[in-house]
Parts: C-alpha cells; structure tokens; sequence
C-alpha cells in the first residue's frame, strides 16, 4: 500500500438496470452519499435517503484509460467539487527500485465544480499549463529521497501504476499526512498484449527479443543503449508494441563479457541474429541507437559490409567516436582527454567537452559513406554529448560526399541529452558511473523539464513515422 493513500470507504454494489456495471469503488473524505437498501456496515458513513434514490454529492476522480501503453495520452476528470474550489492533483508511484516519485498541479474548479485535465490548466506545482500528462512527465523523487535517482522501469512485465489523488487546497508538500478528497489508479505498460518475449544467448550475443502479436513476419529493429552495464529492454517492448521486431542488445556487463571483446565483429553478428530470425523481415531492418549506442550505429552503418539497414535513428549521438577496434580502445582513448572534463558549481560532470576534444585528436566517422537515411534526434542543451557542433559537421560532411539528402535533423530548444520514450520523467543530472574509471559521478544530462517532455512526446512520434517511412508499415496494437 502506497504510504498517503487513505481510503475511507468503499463500496461494491451490483445494479440490475446497469448492464456490465459490477463495481463502484468511491473514494469521500466528506459529503453525503444517498443509497437505498445500504447494508447496515455503511450505514455510520452514509445518511438515510429513500430506497430509490442515489445521490452522490463527495468528489469523484476518474482517470481514463486505465490501462495503456505508456506513450499512450490519459485524461483525467474530477467531479462534485464546489464551485471555483482550489484542488490539488497529485501522483505518485514506486519505483522499481523501491523509490517514490510524485508530480502536483494546482487546479481551481469550474462552476460546475469539476476539473479536467484536457481543458483546465496547472496554476502551478511541478508542471503548469493544460498538461493532463503532466502528472507523469514532472514527477520527481519525494522529499528525502536519496540523491541523484533516476526512474528506469527493469521489470516490464509489470506495468508503471500511477496513484492519482486529488486533495483540498493547493498543496506543495505533506500529501502523506492529508487524506485525499478521492483517488484512482492508473497502470502503464510498456509492452501491449500478446507481445512476445525472446531470450538471445547465440553465437556470444546476449539480448532480448520482442515480436509484435500475430504471424509475422515483422520489419526489425536493432535497439543500441547508451552507456549502461545492463540490459536495458523498455524501449524495445515498445516498439514491438507498435509492430516491430525490435531487439534490445546488451553490450556492457561487465560480468558476462568485456569491453575488450566487444568490438565491429560483436554487433554484426547481433544484426545477422535479428536479420536471420524467422518472424523478421530481412530486407526491412532498422538501427537505432542513444547516446553510445547512437555512436556505434553511425560507425556500423558507415564501414560495415555486414550491417545494411534500411534507415537508421541517432538520439543524442555523434561521429566523434570512431570504432576502430574494440570499445575498450574508445573508452581508452576518451580517458586520454579526461582534463577537459568540467564539473558546475553543484559538482556535476560536464561530459561533452571530453568528446568534443577528439574532434582534433582523432579520426571522425565517415558519414559520407552512410547509404540509408538517417534521423537524428538532439536537444541543443545536451551537457554529455556535443551534439550540436556533431550534427553540423555531419551535415557538412554528408553535403560534400553527395548524400546530404539522406540526412534529417530534430533539434529540440532546451532539452536535454536523455531523449527517452513520451511521458517519461525529466532528469537533468543523475548518478552515472564511467566507464573507463569505474568512477561514481552525477552527471548533468542538461534540458528544462517541460520543454524536455515536449522533446520527447513530438521525437518519439516523428521516430514511429520515420520508420514506417522506410521500413514495412506495421499494425499497432494497444492495450
């Protein structure tokens, strides 16, 4: 049980005349229920009333859909308020990682005393503005909470449950000492069903493999991580949600395989793996990659005779970071330039002047030899990777080989470098450990909140499109 979650009654009727309603569950912190017949256990909670007649004059919270995929818009609704009364509306979820992490908006109802989040607006909390998704995008750990958290789901057969609460007055702080005005519950998946999970243990190559519900075969997509030392599938669940083969590929555990093993030869054989899989389509693949993984799909694409996509993704990357060998040798080669790492008055690590030093130093990528369209996704206050100055250099590069036609580019004002799926939180510096150290740091990821979540809400969707663009239009499913 969530720890400010009080439920003060609840009640479970049966109607005859409603056809398919079997519950209702009602929330009241105060006001009067009306019900005929009430059996006598309620009866010191609701006033007397004739046998006919339901009234329900406490407020009543509801959140529409309750169940989706989380790149998937809810609304919610609150009903029986007074007129022009201050609510608050808050969430908050436990992590995967036992942490909890909340979002609040300030409301004043209307004159029908309701309040919803497709047509009022914040006044204020962590997010203003009309932003029913609000309650997502801005949450942020609780009071107290360790530091540097960053919220990642692991377990994806579970899905992301939001409380949603709404509370008298405009609160900021002390939600778990107040009981709710009502509440509801929201789950987020992040895989739709009939999804199909897929272990990967071939030929050295770990990972895990989502295919779409239905025969198949499915256009395919390699998905690359950034810099993390586990597998990391939610993305991937994902897409295979909206009609991709996609496999998540794991690169960097250091208890299974080292750095210096993992070089061009290892993801070449991933995507033989994936392009060889019965239910993929082997002339509709894809390689999409953040971050490193950004870095790694450029290198694959320009100089590999292997690896030959249709299209390609790179969020938050750039060509500053050949491959030539093994990733060991980069990381190496990036530990050389460690001088030119920055750190802000609050201690946190500015990364990207690290990469932009290999811009002299070594050779770039040759992007000039990337035959299949790329899209590239960045935010222009990206603190980790020079994405800016990457992206220009590449468009000029791509200009003079005569493929500048290939090349597309999202820049997104005041985001950051951790572009993830729609609605996930904003982190601007979280707790990181780099890899050619081992050293635990907070890393500055950069972006504003709002203008982040709308990076990635418009990013993720322009992603989907340009992948049915030049792959095989799949068939969405949802929950």
């Amino acid at each position: 049980m969530l720890p400010h979650v009080t439920y003060q009654v609840t009640l479970r009727f049966a109607f005859d005349h409603v056809v398919g309603v079997t519950n209702l569950m009602v929330f009241c912190q105060q006001g009067t229920i009306h019900v005929g017949n009430a059996p006598a256990m309620f009866l010191p909670v609701l006033t007397s009333g004739s046998a006919s007649t339901q009234i329900r004059t406490c407020p009543l919270l509801s959140v529409q859909p309750r169940r989706g995929l989380v790149d998937e818009k809810f609304q919610f609704a609150v009903t029986n308020l007074k007129p022009n009364q201050k609510v608050t509306l808050h969430s908050l979820h436990q992590s995967d990682d036992r942490d909890f992490w909340e979002a609040f908006g300030h409301y004043v109802s209307d004159e029908q005393g309701s309040v919803t989040g497709f047509k009022d607006e914040s006044l204020g909390g962590t997010y203003e503005g009309i932003e029913p998704l609000g309650l997502v995008w801005s949450m942020r750990p609780i009071p107290g909470s360790r530091h540097g958290l960053r919220l990642r789901k692991k377990d994806i057969f579970r899905p992301m449950e939001v409380h949603i609460s709404v509370y008298s007055g405009h609160l900021s702080q002390g939600f778990s000492q107040q009981a709710p005005l009502a509440t509801s519950v929201t789950e987020r998946w992040y895989f739709a069903p009939g999804v199909k999970r897929v272990n990967i243990r071939e030929n050295n190559v770990r990972g895990t493999l989502f295919l779409p519900p239905g025969p198949g075969p499915f256009p395919g997509v390699l998905d690359l991580w950034g810099a993390s030392e586990s597998l990391v599938e939610y993305r991937s669940s994902l897409l295979a949600s909206h009609g991709f083969a996609s496999m998540a590929l794991e690169y960097l555990a250091p208890n299974n395989m080292k750095t210096e093993d993992t070089d061009a030869s290892y993801f070449e054989k991933a995507y033989q793996i994936l392009e060889n899989h019965p239910m993929v389509q082997k002339d509709n693949l894809a390689v999409l990659g953040l971050c490193l993984g950004s870095a790694i799909t450029l290198n694959m694409v320009s100089y590999s005779k292997v690896v030959k996509p249709q299209c390609c993704v790179c969020i938050s990357g750039s060509h500053l970071m050949p491959l030539d060998n093994s990733l060991s040798e980069l990381f190496e080669e990036l530990k050389k330039h460690a001088d030119k790492q920055r750190v802000n008055e609050d201690n946190q690590v500015i990364y990207k002047y690290v990469i932009s030093t290999l811009h002299c130093q070594s050779i770039k990528v040759d992007v000039g030899r990337i035959k299949c369209p790329l899209l590239l996704v960045n935010g222009d206050d990206d603190q980790a990777v020079p994405v800016l100055e990457s992206a220009e250099d590449m468009e000029m590069m791509m200009e003079k080989a005569g493929n500048r036609h290939l090349l597309e580019v999202l820049t997104y004002p005041d985001a950051g470098h951790l572009i993830e799926p729609p609605y996930s939180p904003h982190f601007r510096a979280t707790n990181f450990k780099l890899q050619r150290t081992k050293e635990r740091v907070v890393m500055l990821w950069g972006g504003k909140t709002k203008p982040h979540a709308h990076a990635q809400e418009d990013s993720w969707e322009k992603i989907l499109s340009f992948l049915w663009q030049h792959l095989s239009a799949p068939v969405t499913s949802s929950i």
